[in-house]
Parts: structure tokens; sequence; C-alpha cells
């Protein structure tokens, strides 16, 4: 009884989630003035970064266990088309790629980094971390985050760190090169599971996340590539406020 409430909430969160607007156009920053402390009040749209009861990212300490159901990865290879937004390296995602959890289906839009981590898993920050975003028929965003650690080299972390543009509001699309999507899951599918919000403004909540409980790698070389570009994009730790976390127990 316990896990069929559990994912009914989990559920009737996700349906009422909005896609966010872009926030791109208005500046905003990782520190001083336009920083964090701050992206509440450069726009009305933003007041959730302030306001908002399931902000995130967390320090992800679970709350509860259950039996979560795998989520079911449809992905392939994609063509290489990547952005350089002003606050991380980007990678767009055509149609045809998708996840499967609550009973529905998510198309993958876009995925993009952080450095350092911005969600920690009891208390352990990474040097990376990867968000792969997803938005179903209605909307609402599902959102799955892969940590990265220092490690063996990911060549499709390669070719993207590697390609990116340098100048802000640029593509690169790699003509000759594709990159595979499931070379950023762990081999470990369990997760975490929980409600929160965007980490960037507009800070919309509503956002299903789904936390992968092991990392992924990425090579020192790498690592270092990609905070040539960015040095730091990571929003601070917010309130869990007694939200819901349960961790999977497959």
């Amino acid at each position: 009884m316990h896990r069929l409430l559990t994912l009914s909430l989990f559920a009737a969160l996700s349906a009422s989630t909005a896609w966010a607007v872009d926030s791109h156009d208005i500046h905003w920053t990782y520190d001083g003035p336009q920083g964090p402390d701050h992206w509440a009040v450069l726009n009305e749209g933003f007041h959730a970064c302030e306001l908002g009861q399931v902000q995130s990212p967390i320090d992800i300490l679970s709350t509860s266990t259950a039996d979560l159901p795998a989520i079911r990865f449809r992905y392939g290879t994609i063509p290489t088309e990547i952005v350089n937004n002003g606050h991380t390296i980007q990678v767009n995602v055509p149609a045809g790629h998708s996840i499967v959890t609550d009973g529905e289906e998510y198309q993958l839009v876009q995925f993009h980094f952080h450095t350092p981590s911005e969600y920690h898993i009891e208390g352990k920050e990474y040097p990376l971390e990867l968000h792969l975003v997803h938005k179903n028929a209605k909307g609402g965003l599902a959102v799955v985050g892969v940590m990265i650690e220092e490690g063996p080299v990911n060549t499709e972390l390669e070719d993207i760190f590697w390609n990116a543009p340098e100048k802000s509001g640029t593509t690169a699309k790699l003509e000759t090169i594709e990159t595979d999507l499931s070379k950023f899951l762990p081999k470990q599918d369990t997760y975490f599971k929980f409600m929160g919000s965007l980490t960037t403004p507009p800070c919309s909540e509503g956002v299903s996340w789904h936390m992968m409980t092991t990392p992924i790698t990425a090579s020192m070389a790498q690592i270092a590539k990609f905070k040539e570009r960015f040095q730091m994009n990571a929003r601070p730790l917010q309130p869990m406020n007694g939200r819901l976390v349960v961790r999977d127990i497959n």
C-alpha cells in the first residue's frame, strides 16, 4: 500500500508540471548581483526561485525505500548538435528518444552539464553532473540525473567537450560525429525519485527527478576541458522542506 501511495503521489505531481519558459534572454549568473541569491528579483517569472517549497538541488537523503519500476530507456544514436547557451554546454536531441516512467512516455529534449554537481548524494559532491531533460505530451518534465566522477575516458563526452563552441549563444553541428545516448547511463539502473524544480531560472516546480544512484566516469582531462568553458555553474543546495525522497531497492 505504501508503494502504491508513493507512486500515485509522484504521478499526480508530475501531471501538474508545465514546460518552463526560456530564460536565456534575461541575464542571470552563478555569482554576483545576478547570482542565485538574486534570481527571484531579476524577473517576475523567477519568483519561484525564492518562494518555491520544492526547489532543486538538494542533498539527496532517502526518506523512504520502495521497489520502484525500472525506467524504460528508449535511447539510440543522435546527430551531435552542441550549444553554448552561456550557462552550460547543451546537446539538443531530435524526436524519437524517450523514457517511460510512471506509466507515461517522456521525450528527451536535451541534455546538459553542471560543475561541480548541483545535487549531492548523502553528502557527497561530484566534479560533474549530467541532466537529461524529458517532456511528456502534457508538458510535464522528467529529468534523469547522472553523477560523473573522475575515472576512465567517456568517448561520448570527448566529442562533445572538445567540439563545444567557445562563444555564448552559438551552436556546433558535427556532421560526421554521432552521439550514443546509452553511453551516459550507468550499468546499475537504480535511482532516487523525488519532486523538485528546474535548477536554473525560472526555477519552475513540479519536475519529476530521477537521480541515478551510481555515477559514470569522465577523465581528469575531460573534467578540466568542461571547466575551461564553465568554471562553476551549480546552484547552491536548497532546503528539503520535508519532501519525500524514495530510494529504489531493486
